[in-house]
């Protein structure tokens, strides 16, 4: 192919099989990065107070806009979504819990904002934020205990819970490969009727910001420990990523008064997935393969 330019500014000869095409300067940057509509949008944040029976009750509403990076998983792969998150809490002063709603909503850069997004995450929480441009993380914990959902970025479909903060690290130097890790303690009535055994202490959720990858089910003989180490008031769960390895590493530590007499749970992964046969576990804890 040749190309001739002109004299006159801003135009170009190209010379395709023979014949000439004329080309604008215009078209030729349009075709080099996408050019999106202008987008404009406002949304309202608010408080207010009442008083009743002598409790004060303050309500908040604060609504927060954010643009993500490209290569979403499950979008286009230029594409960056607009991501709108508003929270809604109601609180009576001095004393303990709230109640809160966050609603997380997405359109493609350049869409109408005030047409129907392309999914909405409504559920009770306090705060959302986005992770690694992949996965959107919302704290459900509303009184004492702690405790994280996980969605995909790119459609808004749960991923999984968990009950300690998310853990994510990458399984290759050459590459960016990110895995997350979480661990979900069932409560004393969960909706799945397995979680329902004594022995239950709860279950690992190795993930990619695609799909879960492995689940593992998390037990103890002695249902007496088991219920202690599920304690949400008593016990403290930490995870983190160990080397070489990489691992999976757990701890179970009791606390205050109590001494912390804390136990380690150490998982390797292996070909992208939790080892679960090589597993190093205290006496009478056991791990094994499961699925929702």
């Amino acid at each position: 192919m040749t190309t001739i330019r002109l004299a006159v500014v801003g135009l170009f000869l190209v010379i395709v099989g023979g014949s000439p095409a004329l080309l604008t300067q215009n078209t030729v940057s349009q075709g080099a990065k996408a050019v999106h509509k202008p987008i404009k949008d406002h949304s309202t944040s608010l408080i207010s107070s009442s008083i009743k029976d002598d409790e004060e009750t303050v309500e908040i509403e604060n609504s927060s806009y954010e643009v993500s990076e490209t290569q979403i998983p499950g979008r286009p792969p230029e594409e960056r979504l607009v991501i709108r998150k508003r929270v809604h809490t109601k609180q009576v002063l001095d004393e303990i819990g709230m109640e809160a709603t966050t609603t997380v909503e997405a359109w493609p850069f350049g869409s109408d904002l005030s047409e129907k997004p392309l999914y909405a995450i409504n559920v009770t929480g306090s705060e959302a934020r986005t992770v690694d441009s992949a996965l959107v993380e919302v704290s459900r914990g509303l009184e004492e205990v702690e405790w994280w959902s996980v969605y995909k970025l790119g459609t808004g479909e749960h991923l999984f819970d968990t009950d300690v903060p998310l853990v994510r690290f990458s399984i290759s130097r050459e590459t960016v490969a990110q895995r997350y890790v979480g661990l979900e303690v069932p409560p004393d009535d969960p909706a799945d009727a397995r979680l329902k055994d004594p022995h239950v202490v709860g279950v690992i959720t190795y993930a990619s910001a695609e799909h879960v990858i492995r689940e593992a089910l998390l037990t103890c003989d002695d249902p007496n420990r088991a219920q202690m180490l599920r304690s949400y008031a008593d016990e403290t769960r930490t995870i983190s990523t160990g080397e070489p390895g990489p691992s999976i590493q757990m701890f179970f530590s009791q606390n205050f008064p109590s001494a912390p007499a804390t136990q380690t749970v150490v998982i390797p992964i292996s070909k992208d997935d939790l080892d679960l046969v090589h597993a190093q576990l205290p006496a009478h804890l056991h791990v094994a393969a499961w699925k929702r």
